[in-house]
């Protein structure tokens, strides 16, 4: 058999944003996988030029090209997701769906949350939330999967763990600080994220309204986290520090060591024993790096990654190929 033939084909929808380009990235140097239909959200488009020599041409939506992929990446908008969503489930694909339409299991929610009503409630059922290192049995016989967010991905890593043991105190509020740089906003320019807005500025957004926020208490199982994101000038890097009171007895040792239990033979999450993650450690890699510090009676939980890798393509990637029975680390080494 040839290597052609051996390769998981797969189509990547939205390849002209920012997470449909780190996928291309990606698969360029995987060795099982590779994007044969690569193509834009929008059908009825003329073709999309290479931006930058050996880039790929980027088609029109075709979905009727679905037929020949063992899998699907759906880089984009919300409420656009859906229909792809549905042949390609259809033409018997696996999916990935990177945009927030599968992300919530309740229509009312996604409702209130986004402002539409769900363009396909019935999927919701069978979507598995994709946190890959929490949800890897689930993943591996999923056909969708939702993959979570940048935010709830650099929060829900370090603190679902400690909340699953009961080592916080269930009573007080939990803060979530996060920063991201400007590509966590998508490719669309706005005047929020417009160069002259962000150079040598700082500022929060989003608070108590940001979209993932549901998201967060979802997938937590409480309403306890206090969510507030920033804008850092930058353009890949997210980083988030946890402030939460542990219970009566626990330690920031205690706190640290279960993280490091839970994560100890995973390749792509690191706990430090001393010292703080930087930004510079993550961007570009598919890593997750936390460290656990105590402040008086409080934890300190610091959480970094790469919002387009380890939140958002890297991560879609970990998902593919579980579910398409690869090596998890396939194309993210």
């Amino acid at each position: 058999m040839s290597l052609k033939r051996t390769m998981k084909q797969v189509a990547i929808i939205g390849a002209s944003g920012y997470t449909g380009r780190e996928l291309l990235r990606l698969l360029a140097s995987h060795q099982s996988m590779r994007a044969t239909e690569i193509m834009t959200a929008r059908s009825g488009t003329k073709p999309e030029p290479p931006q930058f020599p050996g880039d790929p041409v980027i088609a029109p939506l075709d979905l009727a090209q679905l037929s020949h992929c063992d899998g699907a990446f759906l880089c984009t908008p919300h409420g656009a997701a859906s229909e792809v969503a549905k042949v390609a489930l259809a033409s018997g694909c696996k999916v990935v769906d990177l945009s927030a339409d599968f992300r919530l299991r309740s229509a009312t929610t996604y409702h209130t949350t986004y402002g539409a009503p769900h363009p396909a409630p019935e999927l919701l059922a069978k979507a598995v939330y994709g946190l890959t290192e929490l949800a890897r049995d689930k993943i591996r016989d999923a056909q969708l999967v939702a993959n979570p967010g940048c935010y709830p991905t650099s929060i829900l890593l370090p603190l679902l763990p400690l909340l699953q043991q009961q080592l916080l105190d269930e009573h007080a509020p939990i803060i979530a600080d996060s920063k991201s740089g400007t590509s966590g906003a998508g490719k669309t320019p706005s005047e929020r994220t417009h160069f002259g807005n962000v150079h040598e500025n700082f500022c929060a957004y989003g608070v108590g309204t940001h979209r993932h926020l549901p998201e967060i208490h979802q997938e937590a199982g409480t309403d306890r986290i206090v969510f507030v994101p920033h804008l850092l000038p930058l353009f890949r890097g997210m980083l988030s520090t946890i402030y939460a009171t542990p219970r009566l007895g626990i330690t920031a040792d205690a706190a640290r060591s279960c993280l490091q239990e839970h994560y100890e033979n995973e390749r792509f999450v690191k706990v430090y024993a001393t010292g703080q993650p930087e930004l510079r450690l993550v961007q570009n890699n598919n890593q997750c790096h936390i460290a656990v510090a105590a402040c008086g009676n409080q934890l300190v939980i610091t959480s970094v990654i790469d919002n387009l890798q380890k939140g958002a393509s890297g991560q879609a990637l970990q998902n593919m190929n579980l579910m398409l029975g690869l090596a998890e680390e396939e194309g993210l080494s």
